[in-house]
């Protein structure tokens, strides 16, 4: 009879090590939800999904107005690409056209060429002719030459403007690749912040709402920003203690597009980004603002809070990342975030960065 023996028992550092290990990373995974939120966990209270939800906000915004310079980059290495492009085709067509005239022109020099011009003038009935058309053949010469070197010029002319517009061109590609760079941060910024939203009931969200939607930051508390209010400001008021005309206009425009819809990268007329709103509301007075927060802080003299006036432009974070209208009363007309339209809301619920008085 063969000897019984007892079964080996496997070691775990062979396969059932491994499908223990693995059984329990799936189980890791799933604890901490990899769900394309950053790997946000599941057990979030609502007041840490909002926290969450309004640094994305914020980040989305800087990512935006990134996005909008980068933009305003393209779009003009665009409209010099083009314009270099119509001056080289506007210069050959005039090159062609003196090629033509310089062509016709050797064609009869050909035809009648051939002859000395001494027995052109033995053989001539006319001498006196003949030295009257010999008088003009030597101004054609010098006007031939003069032609010649137009087109020369036009040549040099013509390559210059290729040249300029390769590297027109090199600089729309760059550009074109921020915008994807940009765009893309903003996109996973903002899908982040609606998954991270759809964790929470519909009444925590709605409360949310209400206290973000008037910034897009639940940074601060609502209490402290409501003590800056004194009372709400009416249009003809702000109007009115503008500092001038300009101003009152952009902040009669602010003031009609309240409840229009955030959307990054928009500059209206019936929807805006923070920058796209105050950049639409000058550009309605007849003025023409840069287009990011960076650019339009600098777009007239820095004015201190306590001296603003219905039309300034208030900016917020050390990075000058969000720009709103004043209108008075410590209030503000701005576009905040993609879960709030354009509204009024205090300079208090974010931190302040400074001010400018559009020149």
């Amino acid at each position: 009879m063969a000897a019984h023996r007892k079964p080996r028992q496997r070691s775990l550092g062979g396969h059932t090590a491994r499908t223990a290990a693995t059984i329990a990373l799936a189980g890791a995974a799933s604890a901490t939800g990899f769900d394309g939120t950053g790997h946000a966990d599941p057990q979030l209270t609502p007041e840490q999904v909002k926290a969450k939800v309004a640094k994305l906000y914020q980040e989305a915004e800087v990512a935006t107005e990134k996005y909008n310079g980068a933009k305003e980059k393209a779009d003009k290495a665009q409209e010099n690409l083009e314009e270099l492009r119509d001056q080289a085709a506007r210069r050959t067509e005039r090159l062609n056209s003196a090629r033509d005239e310089l062509g016709s022109l050797a064609a009869a020099q050909y035809r009648g060429g051939g002859i000395d011009p001494s027995w052109q003038l033995a053989l001539s009935a006319d001498p006196d002719q003949y030295l009257d058309g010999a008088a003009l053949a030597e101004r054609v010469g010098t006007r031939h030459s003069a032609d010649v070197a137009s087109v020369r010029k036009q040549l040099l002319e013509i390559e210059r403007l290729r040249g300029a517009a390769r590297v027109e061109l090199g600089t729309l590609k760059t550009r074109q690749t921020e915008l994807k760079r940009h765009k893309k941060t903003v996109t996973s910024k903002l899908t982040d912040a609606r998954q991270l939203l759809g964790r929470i009931t519909t009444e925590d969200r709605t409360r949310f709402d209400t206290r973000v939607s008037t910034t897009g930051h639940a940074t601060r508390s609502s209490t402290a920003a409501q003590r800056s209010l004194t009372g709400p400001v009416s249009p003809v008021s702000a109007t009115t203690e503008a500092p001038n005309s300009r101003a009152a206009a952009a902040v009669s425009y602010a003031y009609s597009k309240i409840g229009s819809p955030y959307v990054w990268g928009a500059t209206g007329p019936n929807a805006f980004d923070c920058s796209g709103l105050t950049l639409a509301a000058y550009r309605a007075a007849g003025v023409s603002l840069p287009r990011t927060t960076y650019s339009q802080i600098n777009a007239g003299p820095r004015v201190a809070r306590s001296e603003l006036r219905p039309g300034d432009l208030v900016f917020f974070y050390s990075g000058i990342s969000h720009v709103g209208i004043y209108i008075g009363n410590g209030q503000m007309i701005h576009a905040p975030n993609p879960s709030a339209p354009v509204r009024v809301a205090p300079l208090d619920e974010m931190p302040y960065a400074g001010a400018t008085r559009v020149a």
